[in-house]
């Protein structure tokens, strides 16, 4: 569906046929909750024990800055996103306001990114579950057919489960996530509760924050690194642009009510975590951090009844809802490229009945099932950190260059304030996170740098003709 409040002129009248497009059926609430599913994740069970280990207590320090450095690019999505509300988010944008070849780029980078997420929420998904059936003795250490792990056979088929969910259709596929996410939450403030009350019946629990923050500073940029991923739900929001009721209100407060809620769960769990623990001749945070991801679990086992259990179902129902949210975005960022003819056509066909990009989603998971089973994840999961930050910083750049090209032309439900400081303090926050990962992450931007320029050689052997045998078919024939 076009965005009406643009200008017309701004895209291709081809793109408007009805096979092409969406239906508006997500509320605000559906979206909010495709949101705190996506910026949650496994990461507030998994991620928050490693980035206590490297912050000690100062890890809330890290999460409020991570906050501050995802707000001045929240405010670009939450403009664009209100102004023009379709499928494609951040790709589509960049496809607005900068030259070739970046639009593909873009896309090629966040269709990439989303997928990286999604395999590895299936995999957490699988070894969160193959854990728990060892625990209850249900299952071995057998794999089928001797060579297919069963955590892994496990992811496949949560991904598959879940591709079924979003073809079937975009309302099914909301109303999913908004149950799984409320049971994830109910775990996150039965978690939560518990740790208050232990705390309250403590007094001596702020002993346990004396030392601020042991590791100094360098221990508190480390810990922003490692859960800077756990702040990017806003860009699965901007996905559903194209069907959800009401964009121009609902977009933007989607964004800052899922981030506001995002940053104080967060900031809770790491709080009650340290503080409503006391193991024998060792600090909190220390104890924590040395369990690793399975730091929260030990520590929900000291103050919740059953809470290892507790945190273990929590982290599958938390990678279940993340794998659904990053499904979704990842299909309509495939299907933008496909109706723009920046990838096969093929991935813009709806479904006549579901009104979903089956074609898309199909396709999409088949590569998610692929990661998810072949390759090594960890360094990968670091690569899409870096390729979000690159997708975001072309974003900050597109929208003072949209200002500039349509001025009052679209009709903006949100604007961002302090314009251009806000995009040009977002521009350099994300690319100083992201040489920061550089650094400390080289691998990663090997291995970024490698996707980016397969996708050119891509854009120049095939998707550059395809555009022009679209757009200028006269000039080709000629």
């Amino acid at each position: 569906m076009s965005a009406s409040t643009g200008p017309e002129s701004h895209r291709p009248q081809s793109e408007h046929t009805p096979q092409h497009q969406l239906v508006r059926t997500l509320s605000l609430m559906d979206i909010i909750m495709v949101g705190i599913a996506g910026m949650i994740g496994g990461s507030i069970f998994v991620l928050t024990g490693p980035a206590i280990g490297l912050a000690g207590q100062a890890v809330m320090i890290a999460i409020i800055i991570n906050a501050t450095i995802t707000i001045f690019t929240a405010m670009a999505y939450a403009e664009l996103g209100s102004a023009m509300p379709e499928a494609g988010g951040g790709y589509l944008w960049v496809r607005e306001g900068l030259p070739r070849p970046n639009a593909f780029l873009s896309g090629w980078m966040a269709w990439f990114a989303h997928i990286i997420a999604g395999s590895l929420y299936a995999v957490g998904f699988g070894s969160f579950l193959a854990s728990l059936l060892k625990i209850m003795l249900v299952i071995g250490d057998q794999q089928l057919f001797g060579i297919i792990p069963l955590d892994k056979l496990i992811a496949i088929g949560s991904v598959a489960a879940i591709s079924y969910v979003n073809i079937k259709g975009t309302s099914e596929t909301g109303k999913t996530g908004t149950i799984v996410t409320i049971i994830q939450l109910g775990t996150i403030f039965a978690l939560i509760g518990a740790g208050f009350w232990t705390m309250y019946n403590n007094p001596g629990w702020t002993a346990n924050f004396e030392d601020f923050m042991p590791m100094g500073i360098a221990g508190v940029v480390a810990a922003m690194g490692l859960l800077f991923i756990a702040f990017e739900g806003y860009e699965i929001i901007v996905q559903t642009g194209e069907e959800v009721k009401n964009p121009k209100q609902n977009i933007p407060r989607a964004i800052f009510i899922s981030l506001i809620i995002v940053v104080t769960l967060y900031s809770l769990v790491a709080f009650i975590s340290i503080g409503a623990i006391f193991p024998d001749g060792i600090a909190s945070w220390k104890f924590i951090g040395d369990n690793g991801e399975f730091g929260i679990m030990k520590a929900a086992e000291m103050f919740l009844p059953y809470g290892g259990l507790i945190v273990l179902g929590g982290g599958m129902v938390s990678m279940l809802a993340a794998l659904n949210a990053t499904t979704f975005s990842s299909a309509r960022v495939a299907f933008a490229m496909g109706r723009h003819y920046n990838l096969p056509h093929k991935l813009s066909s709806i479904h006549p009945k579901n009104k979903t990009p089956h074609v898309a989603i199909v396709i999409s998971g088949i590569i998610m099932v692929f990661i998810a089973y072949a390759l090594p994840l960890t360094d990968i999961a670091v690569t899409a950190g870096v390729i979000f930050l690159l997708l975001f910083t072309q974003v900050n750049i597109a929208v003072i260059t949209m200002r500039k090209i349509y001025g009052d032309k679209l009709s903006y439900g949100f604007k961002t304030p302090l314009f251009p400081v806000i995009p040009i303090v977002g521009i350099f926050l994300k690319l100083g996170l992201a040489l920061y990962l550089l650094v400390t992450q080289t691998l990663s931007w090997v291995i970024a740098v490698l996707w980016i320029l397969a996708g050119f050689a891509i854009y120049r052997m095939y998707t550059f003709k395809r555009e022009i045998q679209h757009y200028a078919p006269l000039v080709t024939s000629e």
